[in-house]
């Protein structure tokens, strides 16, 4: 479990055509196509495999709530995350998975975003009743673990002869978890949704420091598809604004959305401020 950074290959802002996507209005009496999506169906709790078949998870609830403010259907295709950016230039004109934009600094990246719904931050989990975290220099002397080749792993390395702690690398985070639950390792890190899944569904580990980004998930689609976009963006709105994506935060990660997070969080504009392709245009979201 880890996070994905959005690498697109385009740096020109997100135009309000969309000749390259599907309409976004259906013709007098025609039924609006469906809206196509790809996710990353192996990250949970965000889109995992069902017991009773298809997928389930934070995003699929969100997609599919979406949709239904868009009175559209939805198709939602489940594939490797390395293959979901690629997509965006052929049949997913939108990906709503686990990803982040990055800095518009980088000359190669630059897609078209939906306003963040999520914060992606880094959080530590320890065994229940551990000793009270409130700095990282709390964690000097103890053992670290994480998913080896995560954004989480370079980050903690980097730190390890600043904050003196050792760093273990794991193939999994599931594998990274259970050296702390063994007592192994004194604590783990991974992005805050992984780590509360894994305390929600472990009575022994609790949730510890939470080591804030300052960034957010947002939903990529093409470069041209500014309005669709926006539609989106509307829609992302209203259910902040009716608790519906604190509901999911809640009902997904165990813990109730933190106050002033993007889950619950009407920003300016559409998109996300100060990443390509966003808009600063105001407007007040439309809700029924």
């Amino acid at each position: 479990m880890q996070y994905h950074d959005v690498q697109c290959h385009d740096m020109h802002a997100c135009s309000r055509g969309a000749a390259l996507l599907l309409a976004t209005t259906a013709a007098p009496g025609q039924e609006a196509p469906p809206l196509r999506t790809g996710m990353d169906g192996t990250f949970a709790p965000h889109a995992f495999p069902s017991l009773s078949g298809g997928y389930e998870g934070f995003n699929i609830d969100l997609g599919n709530e979406i949709a239904k403010r868009l009175k559209r259907k939805i198709v939602i295709d489940a594939a490797q995350f390395s293959g979901l950016i690629p997509a965006l230039a052929g049949r997913h004109p939108m990906i709503f998975s686990s990803l982040r934009p990055r800095s518009p600094r980088s000359a190669r990246r630059a897609c078209c975003f939906t306003e963040g719904y999520l914060n992606t931050d880094f959080q530590f989990l320890i065994k229940k009743g551990g000793p009270k975290v409130t700095k990282l220099e709390d964690f000097k002397g103890k053992t670290i673990t994480l998913n080896k080749g995560s954004a989480y792993d370079s980050w903690a390395r980097d730190l390890e002869a600043k904050i003196g702690w050792k760093v273990e690398s794991f193939g999994t985070q599931t594998d990274a978890v259970q050296a702390v639950l063994v007592g192994r390792a004194d604590a783990n890190v991974a992005g805050n949704t992984a780590v509360a899944w894994a305390v929600k569904n472990n009575p022994q580990l609790e949730l510890s420091y939470l080591y804030s980004t300052g960034l957010v998930w947002a939903a990529p689609l093409r470069k041209d598809s500014g309005e669709l976009r926006n539609k989106l963006d509307n829609a992302i709105e209203c259910m902040k604004l009716d608790g519906t994506i604190a509901k999911l935060h809640e009902k997904w990660f165990g813990v109730a959305a933190p106050a002033g997070s993007a889950a619950v969080t009407v920003y300016p504009g559409y998109g996300v401020p100060d990443m390509p392709g966003y808009d600063p245009t105001p407007h007040t979201p439309a809700c029924s």
